[in-house]
């Protein structure tokens, strides 16, 4: 386990289970949702500021790479890091690591996303007082930031 993440534990409960009795595909992709709202709750994004700013994470592509089993009533350990940043914070990467109770990596979860304005339907950025939050998150020893492209005409 990494020392540059958030880390967050949860319990599988019997409504993550599906028929083969072990984690369903999409509660991986719930506890990780979870986590990853942690995780930008730390930076300031909460729930309620993201109400206030009419803005909301939006993402473009989440990756699932299942690795163990985990069973019901297993505590799990998501570990939560940026691996990508555009310069303005504009886009972002974040992966999350599932951890079983006896330290097995289960999965990895990768989402690419950006912020998006809930009014205007269009994607938008943070105010930067929240950039600067945003870039003091943990971040993965693989982290890359991306530079700003240029626009041309």
């Amino acid at each position: 386990m990494q020392n540059n993440s958030l880390t967050n534990t949860f319990e599988v409960r019997w409504s993550d289970i599906d028929a083969n009795i072990h984690l369903r595909h999409s509660a991986y992709a719930d506890f990780c949702a979870q986590a990853r709202l942690r995780f930008l709750g730390e930076a300031g994004l909460t729930f309620d500021r993201f109400k206030e700013l009419h803005i909301g994470p939006i993402l473009f592509r989440e990756e699932l790479k299942y690795l163990k089993e985990v069973p019901f009533g297993e505590h799990i350990t998501v570990e939560t890091s940026m691996i990508k940043m555009r310069e303005d914070a504009s886009r972002w990467s974040i992966r999350h690591i599932i951890f079983r109770e006896d330290g097995q990596k289960a999965a990895v979860v990768v989402v690419d996303g950006a912020w998006i304005d809930i009014l205007k339907r269009k994607l938008t950025v943070l105010p930067e007082d929240l950039v600067q939050n945003f870039k003091n998150l943990p971040k993965s020893e693989d982290f890359e930031l991306e530079p700003l492209k240029e626009k041309t005409i």
